[in-house]
């Protein structure tokens, strides 16, 4: 398993190989991401405004957290908010931030003990209260040693893979290091996501099949999930689906023998 030991803080071993559901043990991945789609349909779906169905996928976001937390998954990264949600309405922008703005105050008393949070993305069309918000929720769970989970915030994949080359550009013309030292791993230690392993399972909700410029590069070998409900009808016992599922996927890496 990559990645435990580089990212200090997150202890090998924190986690079970296996978790125990409805009597029976099944193998967990390592890193699961989730593309928290639905929000919007959920909510028109009950004549509610697009707001109250962002604020009803916060809670479940909050659920689901608990629920990696309890089944022992160590690293989780949660879509937020991709870089094309951007060229949505100002209002319905203006709510979402709204509403992190308010998770990251509440952040001291609902993050459980031992997780701890990073934000990866393009943060510059964020105030400078909000970034200030996120740095604080970084620096006090610095030390969760449960589980790392990242939050994409004006994230975007094909955005991430452009900085890391440009980065290694930088660093070859400098002569830091040559071309022909430009392999996977050091590509991957340029990406935004470094430090965490390469997610084993991805699942969206919204009964969509799209990865949406979501982790690109890290995600090459990831088990895909599509499940039909919405985001915020999301929770534990549709992460325990999920996890069984993936449990009876072979995963080959190209090979013959199932991993």
């Amino acid at each position: 398993m990559t990645g435990l030991r580089e990212f200090v803080g997150v202890e090998e071993g924190a986690h079970r190989e296996e978790f125990p559901m409805s009597g029976q043990s099944v193998r967990i991945p390592d890193h699961v991401g989730f593309i928290m789609d639905g929000n919007g349909r959920w909510a028109s779906a009950r004549g509610l405004s697009r707001s109250a169905g962002h604020r009803a996928g916060a809670e479940a976001a909050q659920r689901t957290l608990e629920a990696c937390l309890e089944a022992g998954i160590p690293f989780t990264t949660f879509f937020a908010l991709s870089t094309e949600n951007w060229r949505r309405p100002a209002e319905e922008i203006g709510g979402i931030l709204s509403l992190l703005r308010e998770r990251l105050d509440a952040a001291r008393r609902s993050i459980p003990e031992g997780v701890r949070i990073r934000f990866v993305g393009d943060h510059s069309r964020l105030d400078g209260g909000l970034r200030r918000r996120m740095r604080e929720v970084e620096e006090r769970t610095r030390s969760g040693t449960r589980m790392l989970a990242s939050v994409a915030v004006g994230y975007g994949g094909r955005r991430d893979i452009v900085a890391a080359a440009r980065t290694l550009a930088r660093r070859v013309a400098s002569g830091e290091i040559h071309p022909e030292d430009i392999d996977e791993t050091l590509f991957a230690s340029a990406l935004e996501t470094r430090g965490a392993p390469d997610p084993d399972l991805v699942i969206r909700t919204g009964g969509e099949y799209r990865m949406s410029n979501f982790l690109l590069w890290q995600a090459a070998y990831a088990e895909f999930i599509s499940l039909q409900c919405y985001w915020p009808d999301f929770g534990a016992a549709a992460l325990d689906e999920a996890l069984r599922v993936f449990a009876t996927r072979q995963r080959r890496f190209g090979g013959t023998d199932p991993v």
